[in-house]
């Protein structure tokens, strides 16, 4: 007997609604006001759809942190989209982040964070401070040694390896800075009720870094949170904030997301490296490496169900695969992934689930553990069907993630 629930059993599961404007930090908001009037709102950012852009994170996280009420308006990348034209016309450079603010729009992360704290003050360290100055030398030091070594093809040992050595010389750096903090943190700030949060100095490092983490996993085989014990312990203070962690990507996005913007990520093929590939691929992802916090799997499994029932005809609608065998397959994969049952389809759409596992975005879609475990079951499903192809993913560009259908 044929146990897959069918969607009116998935719609009977239910989860407490997300307050998008006065709860934690999500991506889906549009207008968030942390307990003021709408009225109060004198601040607009116009940031990047998918949720891809480190400079666009950088400010979100400014504003999430300093609770600054703002307005949302969500800008195509030119990797997965044309710019909006009423956009261009406000930024002709069609640059992201920009922020509209009493009337004038800027651009430029450090300078939109120059320019808020004149109006709102600082968070923990005023940008133009002298300690600041060195510390956004660091961050681009450890920058430009990252894309050395992820974005230039190495032809031999001693070229990558001459890479690795700058690249861990640069991020030992930052590992010695925070071996001598208090808090955890590079620049400490207090809260209004009396917590301390990462300040603007952390805010600077935290999107690349984020992006360091999975892409040298992927292409490299290298594991930052366990070679860096500090830097480990500062990522995990960032995890325990819901302000960060309704920003936060995960290993497969990164991975997908990056080659297009950096111009290409090369592997470098290892034992390592092909394992943690392989399970950031299938959706089994890397454990405390990208996520090192406890979480309730129940409360993930049934936001990610929420999500995928929202858009469901989108989603089959947008696949290219096996469209009338996809829905029951789809419907298995959640089956699977809220009760832990495995029922089989009557007919595999595995190459519709492929493509709907590659495609998930986080956070744009889901949160990093809702994304792992709805990757998860669709690999699971995905696994019974005789099909073993591997389902490509463009690097060129991600016009793949077209966002038009999802808006």
């Amino acid at each position: 007997m044929n146990k897959i629930l069918t969607w009116d059993d998935l719609n009977k599961i239910e989860i407490e609604d997300l307050d998008r404007i006065n709860g934690i930090n999500n991506s889906y908001s549009n207008l968030r006001l942390f307990g003021h009037n709408e009225d109060d709102v004198i601040v607009t950012l116009y940031r990047d759809r998918h949720s891809w852009c480190p400079y666009c994170q950088k400010i979100w996280l400014w504003l999430e942190f300093k609770k600054i009420p703002y307005r949302v308006k969500k800008i195509n990348m030119f990797c997965y989209g044309q710019k909006e034209s009423w956009f261009l016309d406000k930024v002709r450079s069609g640059k992201l982040p920009a922020i509209e603010f009493k009337g004038q729009i800027i651009t430029e992360s450090d300078n939109i964070i120059a320019l808020l704290e004149n109006e709102f003050g600082a968070l923990g360290t005023f940008i133009t401070s002298r300690h600041l100055r060195e510390t956004r030398k660091l961050e681009r030091e450890i920058f430009r040694s990252w894309c050395n070594w992820l974005c230039r093809e190495s032809f031999n040992i001693m070229d990558s390896s001459f890479r690795k050595k700058r690249f861990k010389e640069s991020i030992f750096k930052l590992e010695k800075i925070l071996s001598t903090s208090k808090t955890g943190f590079i620049d400490p700030s207090v809260s209004d009720s009396g917590k301390i949060e990462p300040g603007t100095g952390d805010i600077i490092f935290i999107p690349y870094m984020e992006r360091m983490n999975a892409s040298l996993a992927y292409y490299k085989g290298f594991n930052l949170r366990e070679n860096y014990t500090y830097i480990n312990n500062w990522i995990t203070l960032f995890e325990n904030t819901s302000s960060y962690r309704g920003t936060q990507g995960d290993f497969h996005t990164h991975s997908h997301d990056l080659p297009p913007q950096m111009g290409g990520c090369f592997k470098e093929i290892n034992d390592q490296q092909v394992s943690f590939s392989i399970s950031i691929d299938n959706g089994e992802g890397l454990g405390n490496l990208e996520f090192n916090k406890e979480f309730d799997l129940n409360y993930y499994a049934k936001f990610a169900l929420k999500r995928v029932a929202k858009h469901k005809e989108n989603i089959i609608k947008v696949n290219p695969y096996n469209k009338g065998l996809f829905e029951e397959s789809l419907r298995s994969a959640l089956t699977h992934m809220v009760t832990g049952e495995v029922y089989k389809p009557q007919y595999y759409a595995g190459e519709s689930l492929k493509y709907l596992k590659n495609r998930i975005s986080v956070p744009r879609d889901m949160p990093v553990i809702s994304a792992r475990i709805l990757r998860q079951s669709l690999n699971k499903i995905e696994s019974l069907s005789d099909n073993k192809e591997i389902e490509k993913i463009p690097v060129r560009n991600r016009y793949d993630q077209d966002p038009r259908n999802f808006q």
